[in-house]
């Protein structure tokens, strides 16, 4: 962040939220359940090469674009962070995150574990958040119910899945998405600073995501 939008969203306290997630975990459904109760947030879209899915709206749910336009904003600058996964790439703009920062609104990230340690390298007064499913299992029935990836995809998904858990510990908060509504409110109260339950510290989450991954 330049030193003029880093001065002027710490005097406004705004805040920038990062949300990572293994692929399966809810954290798309989790974050648009969290946006339509908090409009006020801005929800910076990623840029990705991957193609559409006919769920998807283009400058809705990803700024879709190919590998040379993804190249050239990179290689600009632009790029606040990117990741490479499963052979496409994602990254987030520089410019309208510190844009929004300096207008005093709160801004949400939704990326992966490798986006994210790049945003703490750049911003390290961001909150950063990691959703975990409930378990192991039922990450497999929640890949397997979208019917939009075959079944040797699926197989990489769960396989980095475990991979990606593996980085939980790197996060401020970790949100167990078992029952979305809780799941909601446990977001909300960790982005508002007011939750012990979810800290990476609490003796009780760490237990809990050590019987997610047995």
């Amino acid at each position: 962040m330049s030193e003029t939008a880093s001065s002027r969203s710490a005097s406004n306290d705004a805040k920038l939220f990062v949300i990572a997630a293994p692929s399966g975990a809810g954290k798309t459904t989790l974050v648009k359940k969290l946006v339509a109760k908090q409009p006020e947030l801005r929800f910076s879209i990623s840029y990705t090469t991957r193609e559409k899915r006919h769920t998807e709206v283009d400058g809705s749910d990803y700024l879709f674009i190919d590998r040379d336009e993804f190249n050239r904003l990179r290689e600009a600058g632009e790029m606040l962070e990117w990741a490479e996964v499963f052979g496409h790439l994602y990254a987030t703009s520089r410019s309208k995150v510190e844009k929004l920062l300096a207008e005093g609104r709160n801004v949400l990230l939704e990326i992966d574990w490798q986006g994210a340690q790049q945003v703490r390298e750049s911003m390290p007064d961001c909150v950063t958040i990691f959703i975990l499913p409930p378990s192991l299992p039922e990450l497999e029935r929640r890949l397997r119910d979208r019917r939009t990836d075959s079944s040797e995809v699926i197989e990489r998904r769960l396989s980095q899945a475990v991979d990606d858990i593996g980085h939980w510990e790197e996060f401020d908060h970790v949100i167990i998405n078992d029952d979305l509504g809780e799941a909601v409110a446990r977001l909300e109260a960790a982005m508002a600073g007011v939750s012990e339950e979810t800290s990476t510290q609490s003796p009780e989450l760490r237990r809990a995501v050590k019987r997610i991954l047995s």
